[in-house]
């Protein structure tokens, strides 16, 4: 286990009735992680992304973020018990070699009894981040503007996580916000033969509801579920710094009523925001996209998808 120490928080408003995550996240360790509803797990690393980087830089600007995201959300109240494990500690070495201690950090942040929340970091981190979860049936949903199964060729990317998912077991996938003219055939193939389903940000903005239902629907039989985020879901207009920003994406209030659909899910058992790159941002806009993505799926977690 290596993780660095979790930075303070502090909740910038100078209103006493201003509740916001920066007063209530604590530093936690993976001894007490289990006193916590949710913990939040840094990962500080973007050596395969295909495209422009800069998500290393990510954690630090979502927690930032976050700090000043009020608790309370209407018709549930606030979002409680939220503790922060710091960093993990990312090697200098290739992709392969970067996963595989992840992976063995994040193993152990599984066995504790909470919900991890990993703020990367790029999109090849969500391999090592479920992969610990096959040891029983496994389902991910996924929502992305992409599918990010391309074949490896050498060294994993940020485009082949849930090729290495499937390769070691996956039992279940569903691509949210899809979008057409972002994928190869050979890839929307690809998850046909796995017997994914793949919901395009069309079929979103048609009707929100159903479409949470669908990639519930793809999870069926499965005992656990884990959810993850690429912000570049998203329009390019609410999230442009991410590494492949493209018009057609989904609203900020589709993907926020989608993940409370799906973080009430009682086989929830870990959850993801990747690919926010704050050089590549504007005014912030996508790092207050993904704290607020956080918010919203902690605020469901809890109970009430509403």
């Amino acid at each position: 286990m290596s993780l660095r120490e979790p930075p303070a928080w502090n909740g910038p408003s100078a209103d006493p009735n201003d509740e916001q995550f920066g007063d209530i996240v604590e530093p936690a360790t993976v001894a007490d992680a289990s006193e916590f509803d949710a913990v939040l797990v840094g990962e500080p690393y973007d050596g395969a992304v295909i495209g422009r980087r800069g998500a290393r830089e990510g954690p630090a600007a979502l927690r930032e973020a976050l700090a000043g995201v009020k608790t309370h959300r209407f018709g549930a109240g606030p979002v409680r018990s939220v503790g922060d494990l710091g960093g993990v500690e990312v090697p200098d070495a290739d992709v392969s070699s970067v996963q595989a201690a992840i992976r063995e950090t994040v193993r152990e942040i599984h066995a504790c009894d909470t919900l991890p929340v990993f703020l990367g970091g790029d999109n090849s981190l969500t391999y090592p981040n479920a992969a610990p979860l096959l040891a029983g049936s496994l389902g991910v949903i996924n929502f992305d503007a992409h599918l990010d199964c391309r074949e490896i060729r050498g060294e994993p990317t940020s485009g082949s996580p849930y090729r290495q998912l499937h390769e070691a077991g996956l039992d279940a996938y569903a691509c949210v916000g899809a979008r057409h003219f972002e994928t190869s055939t050979a890839y929307a193939e690809y998850v046909d033969e796995q017997g994914g389903e793949i919901v395009t940000s069309e079929a979103v903005g048609n009707d929100v509801e159903s479409a949470a239902e669908r990639a519930l629907d793809a999870m069926a039989g499965v005992d656990t579920v884990y959810v993850s985020v690429d912000l570049d879901v998203l329009d390019a207009t609410a999230a442009p710094g991410v590494s492949a920003p493209t018009p057609g994406g989904l609203t900020t209030r589709e993907l926020f009523r989608l993940l409370r659909a799906t973080a009430a899910d009682d086989r929830v058992a870990g959850f993801e925001v990747v690919e926010c790159a704050p050089p590549l941002d504007s005014e912030n806009l996508t790092a207050a996209a993904g704290a607020r993505t956080i918010a919203h799926f902690l605020s469901g977690h809890n109970g009430d998808s509403s």
